[in-house]
């Protein structure tokens, strides 16, 4: 397996790139409540990743809004996969190098033999900005989508955009609906 990339490595891969960012240090965050609580600066969205194993083995990283509520089963539904679990953090690791708490959408650069399937938001994507973690979670990377596409396209990833919107709003009608069927 080769060396994993660090922060170093991708800021110099995005000047190569000419693909301009903006870092911001912070304390060590490791979840999404974490980051909110964290006084941010910088405008866009930011994200919140999963990275996901299926019953067959296919390796799914998935990056949203951070304040997306979905079920996974409407996601397996979405991107044609079944029975969706976290993955161990050893694989993650070894496909992304990178640790539980720090996974980004900018960790396709380790995946060198591309076995990592992505799959975003695609209201997210609408946004201009989108914040993520530069390969670890002390800091945080402001990058255009646009840009987060030709990283995408450098590594060879073919990024898949799915309807988060219609996937929240399934998560929703579901929970109302057991709501309704308590009473």
């Amino acid at each position: 397996m080769p060396q994993a990339q660090t922060e170093t490595d991708l800021v110099e891969l995005l000047d190569e790139l000419n693909i301009p960012f903006t870092l911001t240090r912070h304390e060590a965050l490791f979840t999404v409540e974490q980051s909110q609580a964290v006084a941010r600066d910088t405008p866009g969205a930011h994200c919140k990743n999963m990275f996901l194993k299926s019953k067959s083995g296919a390796l799914i990283l998935v990056t949203c809004e951070e304040n997306r509520r979905i079920r996974i089963r409407d996601l397996e539904r979405a991107i044609g996969v079944k029975k969706l679990s976290f993955a161990k953090p050893d694989l993650l690791l070894t496909h992304l190098g990178v640790t539980p708490g720090a996974v980004t959408p900018l960790a396709v650069v380790n995946d060198t033999q591309n076995a990592v399937r992505v799959v975003l938001d695609a209201q997210m994507m609408n946004s201009d900005t989108l914040n993520c973690h530069p390969l670890h979670n002390e800091a945080t990377i402001a990058i255009s989508t646009t840009d987060l596409i030709r990283v995408f396209d450098h590594t060879g990833h073919m990024a898949e955009l799915v309807d988060f919107d219609a996937l929240e709003q399934a998560a929703l009608t579901a929970t109302s609906g057991l709501a309704a069927n308590a009473n």
